[in-house]
């Protein structure tokens, strides 16, 4: 073997361990990233429900719990909105049952109660309460109510589709989710880190469709606690 093969064998050989290296650093800094993301993330979320003194034009509920429909109702009922959305409704479900489980009157029920049967999902949430405020005027503010888990991904959805509106979130804290177990209860870390994870994607895919757009701008704000 002559000494330029022998050199050029060291020298492919010294490529690859540095290729190697490079890659294996890189995915140590990218699940380090991700981890810390995912800490990040679980101890952003809301360990309480807000008082809100807030009163908007419209408040939304997106399905996937009790709790958020009745949320959303109280806020109703109390005059903090003129109208409320439920979003993402089982087809199965007749307007007639929740009119009898909602905390507001039969007649706040027919005027200003609106049903949406339509989405399936997140993205189709905010699909529909665009759709919803467009018909409704409604053109300035809107309280959002779902999961604290669920919040920060319902905010990056429904704050691309409706980027003027002003946007309250309360977070509904469920009874069958310790938040605080985020590190603990391999249930809540499967369904914090799915949050998380479909959250990256909604940014991503939001800032990506922004960028191409020309960069709307959105808006959310967090309202005073009283």
């Amino acid at each position: 073997m002559s000494a330029l093969t022998r050199d050029w064998r060291a020298t492919g050989k010294g490529l690859l361990r540095a290729v190697l290296l490079t890659a294996a650093s890189a995915l140590a800094l990218g699940a380090l990233a991700f981890a810390g993301g995912y800490v990040w993330f679980a101890l952003s979320l809301a360990r309480e429900e807000p008082r809100l003194s807030v009163k908007a034009e419209g408040v939304v509920a997106l399905t996937g719990g009790s709790d958020r429909v009745l949320d959303a109702a109280e806020l109703l009922a109390r005059g903090q909105a003129r109208r409320m959305l439920i979003t993402g409704v089982n087809r199965a479900t007749r307007s007639s049952v929740l009119a009898r489980r909602l905390p507001v009157s039969r007649e706040t029920f027919k005027c200003c109660v609106d049903l949406g049967y339509e989405a399936l999902d997140t993205v189709g949430n905010a699909r529909e309460t665009r759709q919803w405020a467009q018909v409704h005027n409604i053109a300035h503010s809107l309280i959002v109510v779902t999961s604290n888990y669920h919040m920060p991904r319902a905010l990056v959805e429904l704050s691309a589709a409706l980027p003027e509106l002003t946007l309250y979130p309360y977070p509904v804290i469920s009874e069958h989710v310790n938040i605080d177990d985020w590190a603990r209860d391999p249930v809540v870390i499967r369904l914090i880190g799915s949050e998380y994870v479909k959250f990256l994607g909604a940014l991503l895919r939001v800032t990506l469709h922004q960028d191409e757009g020309g960069g709307e701008s959105y808006r959310s704000s967090q309202a005073a606690a009283e």
